[in-house]
């Protein structure tokens, strides 16, 4: 589950993003020169009056890593509107959405929620990797299990040298900004968030037992999904994702199966109008036998790779 949840939605990335930074004291850092050629997968789809791109991304990266080039960097300038994931948010409005949903108000603290094998776990997770940012189990204890899940899966990126200010997301933004490219959202904030905090209470913590667990090999987890993102190998980041949606189905079909549906209908409405569109969302959503790209045949349209 870790695996999806770094992956695909993106409000996950947008959370931490300046809170973080605020918390340790910490402005974000200046980019990196690019030392490593990336080149993660692209797919076009057109016919005779629309063309859309559809691109994969990684919320959260290590600087220096060169992707924004190339074809990709083609497709963004001959686009002329971007989509992504969400709109561009404030950090204010993206705390009013956290606010809304993640507090508990049954009274009941979330470690008493928790089976007593995981209860040492999830002090020792707050304690090594909440400290630095204020974070301690009291203050945990009064949100739902959902956000205590996310919330340490977010924890340790930036010990690992990853920043939220380099993530995919926050570079097309700010690209599409600065080329005064009309830039909207597949979903809202509150969407995105309404899928965790719409689970029965017994998946959250289940949610949240499987994090606890998949902490310590976050940086590899991470590591070999930027790998195989940065080397265009959709098939074995589908098969890297799918390894953690098996314990929890239920989930993966929340917040992946019935989301891409959605965005193929999307898509499908959108091609009936010109225009170039460039469109950009989470790269497990672009992935697997549940991609977006299936779902389109529903619609018999069919994206080709580009190649480059």
């Amino acid at each position: 589950m870790l695996k999806h949840v770094m992956t695909g939605a993106a409000t996950l990335a947008l959370l931490f993003a300046g809170p973080l930074h605020a918390q340790t004291g910490q402005s974000a850092p200046a980019p990196a020169p690019a030392t490593k050629d990336a080149d993660p997968a692209l797919w076009v789809i057109k016919d005779a009056d629309t063309t859309i791109y559809l691109f994969g991304t990684v919320h959260v990266l290590k600087p220096g890593l060169s992707w924004f080039d190339e074809a990709v960097k083609k497709a963004f300038d001959k686009s002329k509107e971007v989509v992504l994931e969400l709109p561009d948010l404030d950090q204010t409005a993206i705390q009013q959405a956290v606010l809304a949903r993640a507090p508990d108000k049954s009274g009941t603290p979330l470690s008493a929620k928790l089976p007593a094998e995981d209860k040492p776990l999830y002090e020792k997770a707050i304690t090594e990797y909440g400290a630095p940012v204020g974070l301690s189990v009291p203050v945990m204890d009064r949100f739902k299990p959902w956000f205590a899940a996310i919330t340490l899966t977010q924890l340790p990126l930036a010990k690992l040298g990853y920043d939220p200010s380099s993530g995919a997301e926050k570079v097309l933004t700010a690209a599409a900004k600065a080329a005064n490219k009309p830039l909207s959202g597949l979903e809202t904030i509150d969407q995105q968030l309404g899928y965790f905090d719409g689970l029965p209470e017994s998946q959250q913590i289940k949610f949240l037992e499987i994090t606890l667990k998949e902490l310590p090999k976050s940086g590899e987890t991470l590591g070999k999904m930027v790998d195989q993102w940065a080397a265009g190998n959709p098939e074995a980041l589908g098969e890297t994702i799918n390894e953690g949606l098996r314990e929890q189905p239920e989930i993966g079909a929340i917040l992946l199966t019935e989301r891409n549906k959605r965005w193929a209908s999307w898509i499908s409405e959108r091609m009936k109008q010109p225009g170039v569109v460039f469109i950009a969302v989470g790269a497990g959503h672009l992935a697997g036998k549940d991609s977006v790209q299936n779902q389109l045949a529903a619609y018999k349209i069919t994206p080709r790779r580009v190649k480059y």
